[in-house]
């Protein structure tokens, strides 16, 4: 992270004054965090980053992105004890909520086999490339990170202007480099982009049943090579498979950093 973030963070903790610390003696000190539950791990190198501020020096007990179980240990940490405790709740709270992200997205991506897995901009302000990038670590893909990423065309676009409109100008003023997804909620729509020469189409808040003969008749069309599909809106956890199994490439959900629980860690002073 950037050292303006970081400091930003540690800010937020310590507050104006910080008057627990001082209660603890300046002496050196060992530590360790201990998951309490299945995980993957995520956020080392956001804590590696974090101790580094606080002049302590920090050992991976495990890869970032491996699967541990519950009461393991997955980070030694030495210093001085009066910066081990300012650190603590800081570093914590990156490794709680990433992990949390990167369990579930491994979850989903298992679900859906060789169907890519991928995040959404439903994000926490400020906190999104942190979220992203525990994504790629549970082995999702991140989707765009912000606006200027891809062009994609969505339903408000299309009650301002026609699809044929929206697509010719996106075409005409977009970098060579990026492509243009649009955004269908109807089979008539998803004819409609991909004759028109979309890169991406994305069934919006469609069933599995309509994504797999949309599939079907865009196959028949000679036009399912053509470009990648992506399905999206209303897939949890409980139904990726279903969406996955429909002929998509991509599957979204913005269930992968919306709805992903924090894993439980805890910080111990072995001495």
């Amino acid at each position: 992270m950037l050292s303006s973030e970081l400091e930003r963070f540690v800010r937020e903790d310590l507050g104006e004054w910080d008057d627990s610390s001082p209660i603890v003696p300046e002496i050196d000190a060992k530590a360790v965090i201990i998951v309490k539950e299945e995980c993957v791990v995520s956020g080392l190198e956001e804590a590696d980053q974090i101790l580094n501020y606080f002049g302590l020096k920090g050992e991976r007990l495990v890869q970032e992105g491996a699967s541990v179980g519950a009461g393991s240990k997955v980070l030694a940490i030495r210093g001085r004890a009066r910066a081990i405790l300012q650190a603590e709740r800081l570093l914590l709270n990156f490794m709680s909520r990433m992990s949390g992200i990167s369990t579930l997205t491994r979850e989903c991506a298992r679900k859906a086999g060789r169907v890519r897995v991928a995040g959404t901009r439903k994000t926490t302000p400020g906190f999104r490339s942190f979220e992203k990038r525990a994504v790629i670590m549970g082995g999702g893909d991140p989707h765009r990170f912000d606006l200027s990423s891809s062009v994609i065309i969505k339903d408000n676009h299309l009650k301002l202007m026609s699809l044929e409109e929206a697509l010719s100008v996106a075409k005409a003023r977009a970098s060579f480099t990026k492509k243009v997804e649009v955004e269908v909620e109807s089979l008539e729509d998803m004819l409609m982009a991909a004759s028109l020469g979309a890169d991406i189409i994305m069934f919006d808040n469609m069933r599995p049943e309509m994504i797999r003969e949309g599939v079907e008749l865009l196959r028949r069309e000679g036009l399912r090579d053509r470009m990648i599909l992506e399905a999206s809106g209303g897939i949890t956890p409980e139904n990726v498979a279903d969406y996955a199994a429909a002929g998509v490439d991509v599957v979204s959900l913005g269930a992968l950093t919306r709805s992903a629980k924090w894993i439980d860690f805890s910080l111990e002073i072995e001495g």
